[in-house]
């Protein structure tokens, strides 16, 4: 281990930010977490991306740890956008498929629930989501509507008495195949607002296909969702979502997870690099001694260390009351644009053993490119940050 993490709970951290972020029990849950990952987790993300899986192994050993209110850390910090932030990239430092299918838990459902529902709605559902003895899943995108999804949302509600009846299709939900409920989120016939949902797995008229070929994110299961007359009670409505300007309040507070993510990646494939290239020899001596290699290793430090930093000040700002689409925007549209650059020097360096599983580059490499389009398009992402700048929207 190198001077640079030795004394870090989360991993790759120079500047010392979760030391003087968090309180010393978040420092030690997080570096307990980091301990499970290393041991038991990894060794199994290999053959989990060979067979395009996820280990049933990964929630039974995650979900005993209690990671969204850990033990010794108070509530206002446990459920604070830095301490989950960090979180994420201890998570992410592993595996991004890990870290997406936790969050799909932990952030955009927890977070449709805790914003969405009523007072009643919130008491019932947000133990049973903390413990995970209710798995759910946040279903917006559709086919053919993700960056134009505000106006473009076409699954549809109608009321008939005290029940709604949706009609539709999601695609790109993770972790739907295996979720208890989803939150569909679909237009109604009478008003046009958006509004959610919450849509048992199993319902009548629901069907859920995995999405198969993918090149990134291979474990996390990815679904095409079909809707087709099914029904809900109008309990199971979200009161509190009454029109996208409610949705989006939800997805500007959640944008700062992706950015934690690109984040973590990077310092995964970091470490990655570094621990391959003092183990190559090339030339009767380790390649961790060359130049070049040393070079590239410094501007994925360089890259890694400044996402972290976009990433803690935005989320204390967040947790200090200040939610703006702009911030937000702008670190998930620079770490994620870093993460590839970052990924593709750490494959670099270890050279045509770059491209194999058993180097962990090869994830980190495919997985920055799932990172740099979903949550938001750097495009997307540019837009809304041009906006702010220059006060005119060039949205079309």
């Amino acid at each position: 281990m190198s001077s640079i993490d030795a004394d870090s709970a989360i991993g790759i951290d120079p500047f010392g930010f979760a030391q003087t972020r968090l309180s010393e029990p978040a420092q030690a849950a997080l570096g307990g977490l980091r301990e499970v990952l290393e041991r038991d987790i990894h060794p199994l993300l290999a053959e989990a991306w060979e067979t395009a899986t996820m280990p049933d192994a990964v929630l039974q050993t995650l979900v005993p740890l209690h990671l969204m209110d850990p033990d010794g850390v108070d509530e206002a910090e446990a459920t604070s956008s830095l301490y989950s932030g960090f979180r994420t990239y201890v998570l992410a430092r592993t595996d991004a498929s890990v870290a997406t299918m936790y969050n799909a838990q932990s952030g955009l459902f927890r977070a449709i629930v805790e914003q969405g529902g009523s007072a009643a709605q919130v008491a019932e559902l947000e133990p049973r989501i903390r413990s995970f003895d209710l798995r759910g899943v946040f279903a917006l995108t559709e086919p053919d509507h993700g960056s134009d999804i505000a106006g473009g949302l076409a699954t549809r509600a109608r009321r008939v008495g005290e029940e709604w009846v949706l009609d539709g299709a999601k695609r790109w939900i993770g972790g739907a195949i295996t979720a208890d409920v989803m939150a569909v989120f679909a237009r109604d016939d009478a008003d046009r607002a958006v509004k959610v949902f919450l849509v048992p797995r199993d319902a009548e008229g629901v069907t859920i296909r995995t999405i198969t070929g993918k090149v990134s994110l291979r474990p996390m299961q990815n679904a095409h969702i079909t809707l087709e007359g099914v029904r809900v009670p109008e309990s199971a409505r979200l009161q509190k979502i009454n029109g996208w300007r409610d949705v989006a309040a939800v997805l500007r507070m959640m944008r700062s997870d992706v950015a934690w993510i690109a984040a973590g990646l990077q310092a995964g494939a970091v470490e990655a690099a570094t621990r391959y290239v003092r183990e190559r020899e090339q030339f009767g001596r380790p390649i961790a001694a060359f130049q070049l290699v040393q070079e590239k290793l410094a501007r994925m430090l360089g890259n890694a260390t400044a996402s972290l930093a976009m990433a803690v000040q935005l989320s204390a700002r967040q947790d200090a009351g200040d939610y703006r689409d702009e911030n937000s925007a702008l670190a998930k549209m620079q770490t994620a644009r870093l993460a590839r650059e970052t990924v593709a020097l750490g494959r670099e360096v270890c050279g045509g053993n770059g491209i194999l599983l058993s180097s962990d580059v090869a994830r980190y490499f495919a997985d920055a490119e799932a990172v740099y389009s979903y949550e938001g398009t750097h495009e997307i992402n540019s837009l809304i940050v041009g906006r702010a700048l220059t006060g005119s929207s060039a949205f079309v």
